[in-house]
Parts: C-alpha cells; structure tokens; sequence
C-alpha cells in the first residue's frame, strides 16, 4: 500500500511537471513569439524578452526572428537591354515586421526565402532588361573612367563615348524600390538590396573588349584631332609672321629704292645739265650699264655704223 502511494505520488509531480512546463515559456532577445490554437494564431505577437505563460498542450508556442535576416540570392545569367548576357549575384537584408501576417501567409523562414527569391530575382531580371551593359557596369552616372587629366580636359561632354543616365547604384535602388511593396504584403521589411557581383560571360567577353579598344580609338583619334588643329595653327602663325617680316622688309626695300632712284636723277639731272664733256661722260656711262645688263659672253652683236654705241666707241678710239 505504502508502494502504490509513492507511485501515486511520483505520478502527480510528474503530471504537474508537464503541466508547468508545457504552460512555461521563454522568449530571447532576439525572437518573437506568436501563439496558435489548433493551428490558428491568437493574440497578439509577443515581442517582450522574459518568461510567458499559455495553455498547456492546446496552445504552441511559433518563433519567429526578430533580428535582420540576410538573403543571398544564386547568380544568374539575365539579358541586357542591349541583348548582352551577364553573371548578376544579388544579396538582401530583411526583418519580420509583421508577424501575423508573416505566418498566415509564409509560416517559416524557409518559404519567406522561397518567396524572396521570386520577388527579388523577378525584379533584378527586369531592372536588368530594361538597362544597357554600360549602365549596370558603372557603379554612378557620374563616375568616368580613370584617365589623365589631360585626357579628361581634351575629351570633356564631346568624347562621343556613350552617356550614362543612371549607373547600378539608381538601378539598384529601382529594384528595392519596386520589390519593397511587394514584399510588405508578406510582412517582410526589405531594408537592402545590393549587386554582389556582375560577371561577364565568355559571349560578352568580346564586346566588352570591343568597347575598351573602341574607346582608347576615340581617345587616340581625338589627340591626333587635336594634334593636327594644333599644328596647322602654329603654321598659319608661322606664314603670317613671314608675310609680315617680307612685306616690312618689302617696304623699307621700296623705300630706299626710291630714295635712290631720286638721289640717282637728281645726279643725273645735274650731269646732263653740266658741261658737253661730262653729259657725254655720264651718256656714254649709262649705255654701257645698259649693254651689260643685255649683253653676255654668248652674245654675238652686229652694230651698224649709225648705232649710238658704235658712234661711242668711235668717238673713244679717235680720242673724242
């Protein structure tokens, strides 16, 4: 009798036991519990840390986190806007914000990354379609490509390189902005989105190189460009400062030419209007300046006995 007592009572503290703590639980720092009934949700979540109470073996206890949680998407290869294919690796942040509606309609973390990689792989799939390779390789549409500055100051807006009007950092941003309401339905808060890695595939591969040569070309061409505009400006300079110089020394030729030129007739004008002797003097000086200028060693001249310079060598020969 003693016996069966002892076990009536072992019995007893053991129900009460399992009582206690199927009625006992603990929530951390980091969860938040929701309470279901029969599979149904009761009450409000509970996100206070510290010992709870619900009813025993009717009632479950649902953790849930209510830290940041990371998604990390598989790398896919999705089309450019330009029909280029690329490696695209996507990673996210989010927090449960709603825990009702969280676990009505995805029930774990498990389906909540199944759903993140359909709303966030959809949007990066799109967001990528609708953009060209250029515009999701620059990280802003204000980042240039490294160059000397003296490159930069020669090529400025005109370098005929192809303009960005976004860059990944705005593309990334579209992609929260879209996926964000939609993911708020599940009670999920998206707080980031970000492009991890964006490769090229072996197809791309040959255009990219295609766009580098092509675009060092476009540098090169326009030093030439410029090298050439540069160069026939100098030498425009040149020929107008040698005009310049011919045309002053042109000038002060003319000058003392006529200077002479009356110095020379004022002689004259004196010598002719002197003695017979040196009119004849200075007539016969000039005709053989004259000759000298119109006669060379090849010239055979035949001088009749009326010409002038005959008559003057005449004259010198009988001492005239």
């Amino acid at each position: 009798m003693k016996k069966f007592f002892s076990a009536f009572i072992a019995l007893g503290v053991l129900v009460v036991l399992l009582f206690v703590s199927g009625a006992i639980y603990t929530v951390r720092e980091d969860q938040q519990i929701l309470l279901t009934q029969f599979g149904k949700p009761i009450g409000d979540p509970i996100k206070d840390a510290g010992l709870h109470f619900k009813l025993p073996f009717i009632q479950k206890v649902n953790m849930m986190e209510k830290r940041v949680l990371s998604w990390d998407g598989a790398g896919s290869q999705m089309p450019t806007r330009d029909k280029l294919y690329i490696q695209v690796d996507t990673f996210a942040r989010w927090e449960i914000s709603e825990p009702l509606v969280y676990f009505e309609k995805l029930r774990d973390e498990r389906s909540a990354q199944s759903r993140l990689d359909d709303v966030l792989g959809s949007e990066t799939r799109n967001a990528v379609a609708k953009h060209d390779l250029i515009e999701i390789i620059r990280t802003t549409k204000d980042r240039q490509p490294e160059q000397p500055e003296e490159i930069g100051e020669i090529l400025g807006s005109e370098s005929g390189l192809e303009p960005i009007s976004k860059g990944r950092s705005l593309i990334e941003k579209s992609v929260y902005d879209e996926a964000k309401g939609k993911l708020e339905s599940y009670g999920i808060k998206l707080l980031d989105l970000r492009f991890k890695r964006v490769n090229y595939t072996r197809q791309v591969e040959p255009e990219i190189f295609g766009r580098m040569i092509s675009e060092r070309q476009q540098i090169a061409e326009r030093f030439r460009s410029e090298g050439a505009g540069e160069a026939a400006r100098i030498l425009g300079d040149m020929e107008r400062e040698v005009k310049t110089i011919e045309s002053e020394a042109y000038q002060k030729v003319q000058s003392v030419l006529g200077k002479s030129d009356a110095e020379a007739t004022r002689i004259y004008a004196e010598a002719y209007g002197g003695s017979p002797s040196q009119e004849r003097f200075y007539k016969f000086v000039k005709t053989l300046e004259s000759y000298d200028k119109i006669l060379d060693g090849n010239t055979t001249v035949i001088l009749s006995t009326e010409s002038d310079l005959f008559r003057l060598l005449k004259g010198v020969d009988s001492g005239e």
